[in-house]
């Protein structure tokens, strides 16, 4: 929003919310705005007012070796204050696509009498004052077309339409185009681009949705989120994307729930003034000479200028990362043996209390060995980049895998976009000789076969030889975080696609966490602290949900690799049971089998809570 609208306080035609432009409306992502659509760009194209530093070590660094960089900062994103005098901050979109159709009422009639909807399709640079100059050389509006080409690398462009239509890249650009849709206009094959030169010349759009055909031809390797005229090299294949499909854009992003650190008062001091004193420090001494000066003397009082040195040579990267997993780190605290973890202060990054389990009901001992209420706790979100077509989870330890490609944020990575969530949590910790003693069980070792061979036939539909299957300890506990946010869901004053879920299950330990969170100090209602108090409740709801599906038996009885379904990764699972909202499923809604929680109307003998009182 420009000044002029500020100080005559004309609305924005649209706003974003922070967390939106790390998930939904990163850079490279396509926005429709009310008269065209434009696409974000990347993050040279970010101005701010004022940057605001995140600051979490342990996801910095990780970052930092993910991505083999000397220096990363995590700032949010850019806001507007309001303040029509103030610096300007604000991102950068491109018009994009170029291509429009007038919006014009005229119909075609096909060899065979079959009647079209018929309209003109427009490139940007014939548009006569924003629209489509008609027969009667009247302006008529325009929309962009819905459809585009890309890449699996992420790289984006508009389609040459009249290569398509003219079956060949040797061609001008002379000769009105049109698109003839048919019956909804939702069906490729009943949409048809023609040309009104050669009337010979009318091609379904379904031609480029044919696995291998490579009508579209190879990607020319255009990134135009990073600037008009931004190439790479590229030689895949390009493919058909409907701007508005939800395969257009799958943001990548690495969370980490912010741990309790016994340094946390030093560098909570030097939090408050490395931006502006301490980041150009390059010894001890110069700490020393910056102690000086009155701010950061109140800052750094009771610590030393050696114990703050070591800690901004820490923040440079002069201390190797971390060598514990994202999610190791994060269950060795909330299995910590003190029953408090953390400070319970306003504002503060985390606070957790083990409850008791006495009189734990009989189904759940032996099984449930740690019941943690996190009265708050700090999530930060940093995004690395974005994939299209098909997304690029984190693996089982919340860690990314980029042997998939992503496509850049910016020309070249100094900084990367992040935000902070507050909020509260519940963590269920699960015995390891109960799990293994489960998994030596014939039926959960035939159950964990067929799922193995779904995996496969997934990964050889896909080509992703690198993916490895997580164990069914993942799946079970992943099946029953899903049934348990259900069930808390009804009670815990959150919407089910507003609690979100963290499973632990390797060789540091087996849980869940189910925790939701909001920009700001405080993002809590205290709900999901009170399902813990009585988690056992909550838990036999989960397991009665699980026991019965609506669509069962199909539901129950679906073959993991059978081909002709397609759902490799699902044992018992649909949307009548176990499928939840994607915001909340940290696997994109794959690896779920309710028959590794409870028994079903199929299958008896692999479940962990297969006893009695079970639900």
């Amino acid at each position: 929003m420009n000044r002029r609208n500020q100080a005559k306080n004309i609305p924005p035609t649209g706003e974003l919310r922070q967390s939106q432009l790390l998930t939904t409306f990163g850079p490279g992502s396509m926005v429709d705005l009310p008269n065209q659509a434009v696409l974000i760009g990347g993050l040279d194209h970010w101005q701010f007012a004022e940057r605001k530093r995140v600051f979490e070590d342990r996801l910095e660094g990780y970052l930092r070796e993910l991505l083999s960089l000397d220096e990363l900062t995590l700032y949010e994103p850019p806001v507007d204050n309001g303040d029509p005098m103030a610096p300007r901050s604000g991102i950068t979109a491109f018009l994009f696509p170029a291509w429009f159709l007038a919006q014009v009422d005229e119909t075609y009639e096909a060899p065979g009498g079959r009647v079209y909807r018929t309209r003109p399709l427009v490139p940007w640079d014939r548009l006569v004052r924003g629209g489509y100059l008609n027969r009667d050389r009247k302006v008529v509006p325009v929309v962009p077309v819905r459809f585009v080409q890309a890449c699996v690398k992420g790289h984006i462009s508009d389609i040459d339409w009249y290569a398509f239509v003219r079956e060949t890249f040797d061609h001008d650009r002379a000769g009105q185009l049109w698109l003839d849709e048919g019956g909804a206009g939702n069906d490729f094959a009943e949409i048809y681009l023609r040309d009104e030169r050669n009337s010979n010349h009318r091609r379904p759009l379904g031609h480029a949705t044919v696995p291998g055909a490579k009508v579209l031809g190879n990607c020319s390797g255009r990134m135009p989120w990073l600037g008009p005229r931004h190439w790479d090299k590229c030689e895949e294949p390009n493919r058909l994307l409907t701007r508005s499909a939800s395969n257009a854009y799958f943001s990548q992003t690495v969370n980490v729930i912010a741990i309790p650190d016994t340094d946390a008062a030093l560098k909570g001091a030097v939090d408050e003034v490395f931006d502006d004193f301490l980041q150009y420090s390059e010894s001890c001494e110069d700490v020393t000479r910056e102690r000086r000066k009155q701010r950061v003397m109140n800052a750094l009082e009771g610590h030393s200028s050696e114990a703050v040195w070591a800690d901004i040579q820490r923040r440079k990267g002069g201390v190797p990362a971390e060598s514990r997993s994202i999610k190791q780190a994060e269950i060795e605290t909330l299995m910590a043996s003190p029953d408090t973890v953390g400070e319970d202060v306003p504002g503060g990054d985390f606070y957790a209390r083990a409850r008791s389990l006495t009189g734990l009901p009989a189904p759940f001992q032996g099984r449930l060995d740690r019941v943690v209420l996190v009265h708050r706790l700090r999530e930060v979100m940093a995004q690395v980049g974005f994939t299209r077509f098909e997304p690029v989870m984190p693996d089982i330890d919340g860690e990314l895998d980029l042997h998939v490609e992503p496509a850049p944020l910016a020309r070249e990575t100094t900084w990367l976009p992040a935000i902070e969530n507050r909020g509260e949590g519940v963590f269920l910790s699960f015995s390891r000789a109960a799990i293994e003693s489960w998994m030596s069980r014939p039926g959960v070792r035939a159950r964990s076969a067929q799922l193995v061979a779904g995996f496969e036939s997934w990964v050889e539909r896909k080509g992703a030889d690198n993916a490895t299957f997580p164990g069914v300890p993942y799946l079970m506990l992943h099946s029953l975080s899903h049934l348990l946010i259900t069930a808390v869901a009804l009670e815990c004053g959150y919407s089910a696609s507003a609690i979100r879920e963290r499973v632990y299950a390797g060789e540091y330990g087996f849980g869940i966490l189910l925790y939701t969170g909001s920009a700001g100090s405080e993002g809590t209602l205290g709900g999901l602290v009170e399902v813990g108090r009585d988690i056992e409740s909550h838990l036999r709801r989960a397991l009665e949900l699980g026991r019965l599906c609506s669509n069962d038996p199909v539901c129950a009885q679906h073959d993991s690799p059978n081909p002709h379904e397609e759902r490799f990764l699902h044992g018992s699972a649909c949307h009548g049971c176990l499928l939840i909202a994607e915001t909340s499923c940290e696997r994109c809604n794959e690896f779920l089998d309710r028959a590794l929680v409870v028994p079903t109307v199929s299958i008896r003998d692999s479940a962990f809570f297969g006893g009695e009182g079970c639900g």
